[in-house]
């Protein structure tokens, strides 16, 4: 395995950074689009809402797909080109979704929207690889307001276009939106050399990082379990807004705005991590987390308690998840993309499995026992958290 050092910086680029912020928005929006939407889309092809809503499941499942076997091959591939390459895929799929005559082919558009949209976690790397180690946080954080940002936006923009025409709209303009940022990015990249070995060999060398990273497994498992907990209110928002608030799609998507100050929130979370404070944000961000979930809770009976929850659980995810990176990406510098993978997979796995878990706990327990499950999640990111904490106090005294 070889690697070679690029000297590039590309952290006074401001243009080139808030472009591939921006990149990062849409390739992460794609995902998000039918969060709002379950209700309209249900109307339109009248099937049952519960299998509706698995469209959100799908979507989520093809993005830790993509993470797993797309991903790692950001380290042998040139990056220039495979990133346009692939949001041009996930355009694709969009522009299925857009024209899908039944559940069956909206379903296939989403999971090639998912599938090809990991261009976003091969940006994130390919930007701390072409920039100094002491701006790491800061660049990840901007690229991830960017990429939560868009996550949110693109929510709240499906819910505004749905109700004042089709909610088949949003599908469309993404899909243009995807292919116009895909070829600036094209023309825009500087060439980053890449690591040279085989896509097989990836996989092998991603089961050694975790057999001897033990962190990135404690930090994978922190960020899945912290999305999972996320992803339970993805599930459920246009259910529960509907059914509690009589809200209309356009009412549910701007609900999700109150998370753009948490998104904002990364560039400064991500300096601060820079400085040698990841462990208290990481610890912050699970309280807040916890927090949250008592103002979900009585969200079911007030929508300012919702909206609040809401807030502050995208605050408490995006401190996790920023920590979290800053200290995966500093592991080695030789394999961002395959450590990149390797957490984001877990961490989509986790996002999928909290979508799922939030569908079963509404539809056997409603609103209360969805909020049961997701604080218990938050228990879960608590413990490996601590059990990071613990390894890095005992590497250290085993190293005086």
């Amino acid at each position: 395995m070889h690697s070679i050092e690029n000297p590039l910086d590309i952290s006074e680029d401001k243009a080139l950074l808030w472009l591939m912020a921006i990149a990062c928005g849409i390739c992460a929006g794609a995902n998000y689009y039918s969060q709002p939407l379950i209700h309209s889309i249900q109307l339109y092809f009248q099937e049952p809402e519960s299998k509706v809503a698995l469209t959100v499941t799908f979507a989520q499942v093809s993005y830790a797909l993509g993470l797993l076997f797309i991903v790692p091959m950001g380290d042998i591939l040139n990056k220039t080109k495979f990133i346009p390459f692939l949001m041009f895929l996930s355009a694709l799929g969009l522009f299925i979704c857009a024209f899908s005559s039944n559940l069956v082919m909206l379903w296939a558009g989403t999971i090639i929207a998912g599938l090809f949209s990991v261009a976003a976690q091969i940006l994130i790397p390919f930007a701390t690889m072409a920039v100094k180690p002491n701006k790491t946080g800061e660049v990840v954080g901007l690229l991830m307001s960017g990429l939560l940002v868009g996550i949110l936006v693109s929510t709240s923009l499906a819910g505004l276009l749905s109700n004042l025409f089709n909610w088949k709209l949003i599908y469309i303009i993404s899909g243009i939106l995807m292919l116009m940022v895909a070829v600036v990015l094209n023309a825009r990249l500087p060439y980053l050399a890449s690591t040279k070995m085989s896509y097989f060999s990836i996989f092998k060398s991603m089961g050694i990082l975790l057999k001897e990273e033990r962190r990135l497994v404690y930090r994978a498992l922190t960020g899945a379990f912290a999305f999972a907990t996320m992803s339970i209110l993805f599930s459920t928002i246009a259910i529960l807004m509907t059914s509690s608030f009589k809200l209309t799609d356009v009412m549910v998507g701007c609900i999700t705005l109150v998370g753009i100050f948490g998104a904002l929130a990364t560039k400064k979370i991500g300096k601060i991590a820079d400085q040698g404070f990841g462990k208290a944000i990481t610890w912050a961000g699970i309280a807040i987390l916890a927090t949250s979930w008592i103002f979900l809770y009585l969200g079911q009976h007030y929508l300012w308690s919702y909206i609040i929850g809401f807030g502050l659980t995208n605050l408490g995810l995006a401190a996790v998840h920023t920590s979290n990176q800053n200290v995966i990406f500093n592991l080695r510098p030789d394999a961002k993309s395959r450590i990149n993978s390797i957490y984001m997979t877990s961490y989509f796995i986790g996002g999928a499995t909290g979508s799922a878990l939030g569908i079963y706990a509404w539809h056997h327990g409603g609103w209360a026992m969805a909020c049961i499950v997701g604080l218990g999640l938050v228990f879960f990111a608590a413990v490996f958290a601590l059990l990071d904490q613990r390894y890095v106090a005992q590497y250290k005294a085993s190293s005086l």
